[in-house]
């Protein structure tokens, strides 16, 4: 069975600020060991069951946060910026199942730990079908485009609250309940890892009965800007329709087009401050 990992970072049992999670921050060298050993614990659950080879796709910040050799199972590392499918780069209809390991919670979310949905200086929110989105709702329809099931994902307890009207038949690893949005009660990351370890074994084991992501078709996404300049720059992209000052729409058929028109708008919006 093949496993492809799609890895953020804020997700991480024990990560409360933004210092941890940026290369140069304080303990940012730690907080990456941490997120590493979340990562194999999920890949070593996956082996028990009888996976034999993962794609690990490097999804935070400038994607270049781990270390390739430290990786359990012979794991590709697919690593670097601006990657064209950005999160979900190098998912295909060849793979079993996905896994979202150390995800968050939107930024339209009640308090989750460092939320954000993609780049937090342009995006207040994002819905599908009119449903409160975070990355993992986003990132499903292109498991969905490729018939792929979504069965496992880690994080605190609302990153597991979020997927669930998207990837319902996912399993989730909660290492961390969050108290405000720069406050968690996080599990000992020793305990963390047996909760992955176990929770990965259980979802490869589901796999064979496991169904794709099946989002409404055509799907509408609406997105909600801080500024009328990000609104602005993204109604340019053929496809997205102003809908209010600081909102816009996208409705298509195809999710898989429907999630390259909304990462055009990401790289776009990226561009103003970059």
């Amino acid at each position: 069975m093949k496993i492809y990992v799609s890895s953020d970072m804020e997700g991480t049992a024990g990560v409360v600020d933004w210092d941890q999670v940026l290369a140069g921050g304080h303990l940012y060298d730690y907080y990456t060991s941490l997120l590493t050993a979340e990562i194999n614990a999920a890949i070593e659950g996956a082996m028990t069951s009888g996976a034999t080879e993962f794609l690990v796709n490097d999804a935070h910040s400038k994607m270049a946060n781990l270390r390739p050799g430290a990786l359990a199972g012979s794991a590709r590392y697919l690593s670097g910026r601006f990657k064209p499918m950005y999160m979900m780069q190098g998912l295909d209809e060849t793979f079993d199942a996905v896994f979202f390991i150390s995800y968050h919670g939107s930024m339209g979310s009640r308090s989750s730990t460092l939320s954000h949905t993609y780049f937090p200086t342009a995006f207040a929110g994002v819905t599908l079908n009119g449903v409160v989105t975070g990355e993992a709702g986003i990132n499903s329809l292109v498991a969905q485009a490729y018939g792929v099931p979504v069965v496992l994902i880690t994080g605190d307890q609302v990153t597991a609250d979020e997927i669930a009207p998207f990837a319902p038949g996912a399993l989730s690893a909660v290492v961390k309940n969050s108290v405000t949005r720069f406050a968690a009660d996080s599990l000992h990351p020793d305990e963390a890892c047996r909760l992955i370890h176990d929770q990965a074994a259980l979802a490869t084991a589901s796999i064979p009965s496991a169904k794709p992501p099946s989002i409404a078709l055509p799907v509408t996404m609406g997105v909600t800007f801080r500024t009328s300049d990000y609104a602005d720059l993204a109604t340019r992209v053929r496809g997205v329709v102003r809908t209010g000052d600081l909102n816009a729409q996208i409705s298509l058929d195809d999710p898989l087009e429907l999630y390259r028109v909304f990462i055009t708008v990401v790289l776009l919006c990226r561009g103003l401050v970059e």
